[in-house]
């Protein structure tokens, strides 16, 4: 069978530990790791960004031990900036008109073209790339995995505030990055040659310079052949992060295994899906989904299970079982939204200590 290999992508927050606001001193971060994770840890638009990324992982047990070394080392490199590090998708109440960006030609041309609404992105997202056969298979499994988005999405929900206000939503994250092009849930594409003919016909036309440019809720990579699951927000604990992984890999493969007996999932429009994203970014795991079956709203935790039930003869196999059973937990617990929603009800509406609480719950089960 091909190994559905696993790569992370987190995007953490730079916090000053005296204001709690974010801080503009990523690139010391970043200097710093370079002597010890080399490429594994990058810079982002804004400085007070960073992203670590895994080496390519077999297996989920591989993910987590890349994933956990590197939260321990950026710790512990922001540390010595005297600077922490937090795991939440928006930052409870920092602004990003007061953020630096990254001195970079790349990033200078992209803010030359989107103008406030890059400067404004000031967001933190999770980003998982599972390995695939070949990139005509992996078309035909993008289009099926769509229709489950919105599910897993929900499960990764961290972002309440944006600016200082309780937003109502439980991911505002996805609100503010709507605004950039090429966004949201990718339409149905019926072979790999449509899907390049498309990538192409916007390179020519001047509209993008690569495939990196599509910044979808879930792409073919131009470059690796991967899937690239890009809708989900940071979670805060490497616990969620890898149960969330687990779930998207598992979900591939299974996708897999009923393309090569000549079956496959039922596909839906673009328009049905995004009325399901809308509801898991506004109410999480509290949300009822639409059934498109069944033509009703279920509750959340209802179609999960049938999520479960629907991948739970691969698990086994990944040796994930343990990794997507977390799922049970994050559904008692709350998701990280829940969890700051909580926080900032019983400080009395207390920002500085939804941010404390972030950065605590982002070392959680690392040491």
């Amino acid at each position: 069978m091909h190994r559905f290999t696993l790569g992370i992508e987190e995007e953490f927050q730079t916090i000053d530990p005296n204001t709690r606001a974010l801080r503009s001193h990523m690139s010391k971060i970043v200097e710093g790791g370079k002597i010890t994770l080399h490429e594994r840890v990058t810079a982002e638009m804004h400085q007070s960004v960073v992203e670590i990324g895994t080496n390519i992982c077999n297996n989920i047990q591989e993910a987590r031990q890349e994933v956990t070394y590197l939260r321990r080392m950026i710790i512990e490199l922001a540390d010595k900036q005297n600077l922490k590090i937090a795991a939440a998708g928006t930052h409870p109440f920092s602004d990003w008109q007061d953020e630096l960006i990254t001195d970079n030609p790349r990033y200078e041309k992209l803010i030359d073209e989107l103008r406030d609404v890059a400067r404004g992105n000031l967001i933190f997202g999770l980003h998982v790339h599972v390995g695939i056969p070949s990139r005509r298979e992996g078309v035909q499994i993008m289009n099926a995995v769509r229709y489950f988005l919105p599910h897993i999405y929900a499960l990764s929900t961290n972002s309440p505030f944006w600016c200082g206000r309780n937003t109502g939503f439980k991911s505002y994250r996805s609100k503010v990055f709507d605004k950039f092009p090429r966004t949201g849930i990718p339409d149905f594409f019926a072979s790999e040659h449509e899907y390049d003919d498309y990538v192409n016909l916007l390179i020519k036309t001047g509209c993008i310079d690569n495939g990196k440019k599509i910044w979808w809720d879930i792409r073919l990579h131009p470059f690796y052949d991967t899937i690239e699951f890009r809708i989900c927000d940071i979670p805060m604990r490497v616990d969620e992060t890898i149960c969330i992984a687990a779930l998207m890999q598992a979900l591939v493969v299974k996708i897999y295994r009923l393309m090569s007996k000549n079956l496959n999932f039922r596909l839906y429009r673009r328009v049905l899906i995004n009325e399901n994203k809308w509801r898991a970014a506004r109410y999480g795991i509290q949300a009822k989904l639409i059934d498109f079956g069944k033509q009703e709203e279920v509750p959340y935790s209802m179609l999960m299970q049938e999520m479960l039930d629907f991948v739970d003869d691969v698990v086994d196999e990944l040796g994930s079982r343990k990794e997507v059973d977390y799922i049970n937990t994050i559904l008692a617990n709350g998701t990280g939204a829940d969890r700051q929603l909580a926080v900032f009800e019983q400080s009395g509406g207390d920002l500085k200590s939804v941010v404390d609480y972030i950065v605590s719950e982002t070392q959680y089960g690392l040491y």
